[in-house]
């Protein structure tokens, strides 16, 4: 895969659709050593079964490649570009180009997770535009679902699979961050309670006396109180002042969420590290690294913003 990049859009985002293990080591192993024979830095985050198998491929170059698990690192979507692929390439300081391999959306990922995964896929154009960085995203052709590579041809300009390298006439990445912006909506028995600037600490003991009801224990109670604290401060600072908190267990999770009347203009809040010297803008970011997964829904009549915190 090469010779995609152009002067004008240095970054380079190809789809690989696989099918079985030959594939998916023709597609990765031959792209990573290329990289390496050119100088530039490659990492590889992708599930541990994957990354076997190119490190098995790449024999002692496997050394001079950064491996990150990525059911551990991208478990949450949203930690994948500020923790994953940015801390990667912002480490790489005077390289020509940085190279990576991220693997996002496998088998096994559930359909409540599915939607924060596209909207990752569509966010890296964003974050990336204007970069010198190849980041290869592999698709199993064979066992995903029909949905998901579909989308994978809106949030990738460029495909490859077994017949080669094409390019993708349904690429539309802000289709694809519009689309899954999808209404969130409560369960019927959720506790809930309003918030305004003088009951913050008010709302944070609220979440947490329901939490241990709920008697889920697993959750971390402090990391619970972090998030209530973080998101409900957001809606008092940058939302309309107040808002409303909703709290209720799914299985060994804890779920939270808070809704408010602003509106999310930034699609990549949360999803990228401000400069050290900026007030502020660490509110989201914090949330995302907390929570198994955190899902949004922004625009006229508010904003929802809803974490579902590890068991």
């Amino acid at each position: 895969m090469t010779g995609t990049a152009t002067p004008h859009e240095p970054f380079v985002h190809p789809a690989l659709f696989y099918r079985g293990t030959d594939q998916y080591i023709a597609g990765t192993v031959p792209f990573l050593r290329e990289g390496l024979d050119a100088g530039e830095p490659a990492a590889v985050a992708a599930p541990p079964d994957r990354l076997e198998l190119i490190r098995e491929g790449l024999g002692e170059r496997a050394a001079e490649v950064r491996f990150i698990d990525m059911t551990r690192a991208g478990r949450n979507p949203g930690r994948i570009i500020p923790g994953v692929l940015l801390e990667f390439a912002d480490a790489q300081p005077g390289a020509r180009r940085v190279r990576i391999i991220g693997e996002p959306i496998w088998q096994g990922r559930s359909a409540v997770e599915y939607p924060a995964c596209v909207q990752h896929e569509a966010l890296i154009n964003v974050a990336f535009t204007g970069r010198a960085v190849t980041i290869l995203c592999p698709y199993d052709a064979a066992r995903l679902e029909e949905r998901a590579l579909s989308d994978a041809l809106a949030t990738h300009p460029v495909v490859i699979d077994a017949e080669g390298e094409t390019r993708s006439t349904a690429y539309g990445p802000e289709r694809i961050i519009a689309h899954y912006n999808e209404p969130l909506l409560a369960p019927l028995g959720a506790a809930t309670s309003s918030f305004a600037a003088r009951t913050l600490p008010d709302v944070r003991d609220f979440a947490v006396s329901r939490a241990r009801s709920l008697g889920v224990s697993g959750v971390s109670l402090g990391d619970l109180e972090l998030a209530v604290a973080e998101l409900t401060t957001n809606s008092v600072v940058h939302g309309a002042g107040s808002g409303i908190l909703r709290i209720w267990a799914e299985g060994d999770r804890i779920v939270c969420e808070v809704h408010d009347g602003g509106q999310l203009t930034d699609p990549l809040a949360g999803r990228r590290r401000p400069h050290p010297t900026q007030p502020g803008g660490r509110g989201l970011l914090l949330v995302h690294q907390l929570a198994d997964l955190v899902r949004i829904h922004t625009g006229p009549d508010g904003t929802t913003v809803r974490c579902y915190l590890p068991g």
